[in-house]
């Protein structure tokens, strides 16, 4: 079932807005991304040149294809004869992986960094928080007295993260963006119930679709330091999801009927969430080029084709 995730993988970069695989968390700290380019440099659908007087909405289409959540025009100078600059603030990304109990840090970086150093570092931030996620992961699987391997390979993945978090934070500082601190609050016990309702979210759906879009760059990505990253990162990825599985087989076997129908449950909320996550996620065209990430149209279509695969009914 899982070596199809890399059949969904694409055979041509695809450009437009993207959705960001590493839940819930959105990169600047009022969930925005600002971008300025020359009016002169901008041109309608058709091919046509745009000036100052086209509407403020209509260039930053032009722009980027995110949401946008306000524009102005400028001059660069008080010599130009009129507005020669545009300046649009879009709706930022969404992101996903395997994400800790009480991580308290979203992994924003400063006002001005690039964008796309801004996403490599926040994708490294997630990188960084799965690290603790897997480790508590270990540690309560074999307090509930679950098969060592899937604790060993809980606490290999804790190791993979180290150097998934490291290489992405390479990227993030080639980009001119520094790495995010990361801050996770102290972990409570907690019962298996609510272990395998956190592995069905973080591990079966979120941790799942991050495995595809690791793939997805790994082919897609124009800047070739990407693909060499992701092509080491992807399998790990795709071990991760299967372990996420392996481990709620596992679960399921152990709780009451009624506990297995909550932790469906929240499984099927959370590919609904995910779906929506997709479908409303938007980057710069070109970081998106860079990147390798998927248009939100289609990243969508591999939520709900994967959702379809694993989860039959869950997007009906």
């Amino acid at each position: 079932m899982f070596k199809r995730l890399w059949l969904l993988a694409p055979v041509a970069t695809l450009g437009g807005g993207c959705f960001f695989f590493t839940g819930g968390c959105e990169w600047g700290g009022d969930g925005t991304f600002e971008l300025t380019s020359f009016i002169s440099e901008l041109f309608s659908v058709d091919g046509g040149a745009l000036t100052a007087d086209t509407p403020c909405e209509e260039l930053c289409q032009r722009v980027s294809s995110g949401t946008l959540r306000s524009c102005s025009i400028q001059r660069t100078s008080e010599t130009s004869p009129e507005p020669d600059k545009v300046t649009c603030v879009f709706d930022s990304v969404n992101c996903d992986g395997r994400r800790p109990e009480g991580l308290c840090s979203d992994g924003a970086v400063v006002q001005g960094t690039p964008v796309l150093g801004a996403l490599f570092a926040k994708i490294a931030h997630m990188e960084a928080a799965s690290v603790p996620a897997f480790e508590r992961l270990a540690d309560e699987l074999a307090e509930h007295g679950a098969p060592e391997h899937l604790v060993r390979a809980a606490r290999r993945s804790a190791k993979d993260e180290v150097r998934h978090a490291d290489a992405m934070e390479s990227l993030a500082r080639r980009h001119g963006a520094p790495m995010p601190e990361l801050k996770v609050a102290p972990f409570q016990a907690r019962s298996l119930e609510a272990l395998a309702i956190e592995n069905a979210v973080e591990g079966c759906v979120r941790e799942t679709f991050g495995a595809l879009l690791a793939g997805w760059q790994a082919r897609s990505a124009e800047d070739a330091q990407v693909r060499e990253s992701l092509s080491t990162i992807a399998p790990d990825e795709l071990r991760h999801a299967e372990l996420s599985w392996a481990i709620d087989a596992w679960a399921m076997e152990q709780l009451s009927p009624e506990a297995r129908e909550r932790v469906e449950a929240a499984r099927r909320e959370a590919w609904r969430e995910l779906e929506q996550d997709a479908a409303s996620s938007h980057l710069p065209n070109e970081v998106a080029r860079h990147s390798g990430l998927p248009s939100a149209e289609v990243a969508r279509g591999l939520v709900r084709e994967l959702a379809s695969e694993l989860m039959p009914g869950a997007l009906a």
